[in-house]
């Protein structure tokens, strides 16, 4: 299967145009017409990674946050980033990001579907037509009230976490909750203006979050890499569907980071 037939299949999932202006997705290294027979799918391009995907034999790395962001003068060994193309090349791994376009469609209701978000609506939209709207994060009814303890619990078991940070009264109860996968601190103002009980993110300073409460809301920050680390089994199911000749491999790698 070619490299560009794969990448038919990932936008009909998630078009590259719903896409914030500022991200890099799509292809961003290789050559589209490379006959590929097996993906290695990550978060990240970290060094690690894409070693093991060279280690497996894999044609395509495809992950969720782009490898290269800013813009580059030099690509050589000197450079984190540049190291890594050159990695890339020397394997002949194609690499493909799907970032801000899999958080609108894809990550957002996929996080929602594991804590069993009900009456769901976009939290913050970044797309309208005549059909709908489309955007960043999701906002509704959690299954039965229960306590910002309760729920705090309930993320962590749901995503397979090791810990979550919460800022607010653990008696809260709660009935409403948004959850934006990544960086949320941009969405506080917008799952307050919509009356979430809570808002179940990452990334979330000390600041934010006592604000967050000050203004009525409680904050679950189950990490950036604790709710978006669903893309790779996503994404190997989704593969595995519709590209059924493919070898899949899908990569384990831990939090990025300890907690003593």
């Amino acid at each position: 299967m070619r490299c560009v037939n794969i990448i038919e299949k990932l936008n009909e999932l998630s078009p590259v145009s719903y896409a914030a202006e500022w991200d890099n997705v799509g292809l961003l290294v290789g050559n589209e017409e490379k006959e590929i027979k097996s993906v290695y799918i990550a978060l990240d391009a970290t060094d690690e990674v894409i070693d093991r995907a060279a280690e497996c034999g894999a044609d395509l790395l495809l992950t969720h946050h782009p490898m290269i962001f800013k813009a580059i003068k030099r690509v050589n060994e000197t450079d984190i980033t540049g190291r890594r193309i050159i990695r890339l090349i020397r394997g002949d791994i194609c690499y493909y990001a799907m970032h801000t376009n899999f958080d609108v469609m894809g990550m957002a209701d996929a996080a929602a579907d594991e804590i069993a978000l009900k009456d769901r609506e976009v939290l913050e939209v970044t797309y309208k037509d005549e059909i709908g709207e489309e955007g960043f994060g999701r906002i509704g009814k959690l299954s039965h009230s229960m306590t910002l303890s309760e729920c705090a619990e309930f993320v962590r078991e749901s995503f397979h976490l090791s810990h979550v940070k919460v800022f607010g009264n653990p008696e809260t109860v709660l009935k409403t909750a948004a959850i934006l996968p990544g960086s949320g601190k941009s969405t506080i103002a917008s799952a307050l203006g919509k009356n979430a009980d809570v808002l179940i993110t990452g990334d979330i300073d000390h600041h934010e979050g006592i604000d967050a409460v000050a203004a009525g809301m409680a904050v679950i920050d189950a990490g950036h890499f604790g709710i978006e680390k669903i893309f790779v089994p996503y994404m190997r199911q989704y593969l595995e569907r519709e590209c059924r000749d493919l070898t899949i491999y899908e990569d384990h790698s831990p939090e990025p980071f300890l907690i003593f």
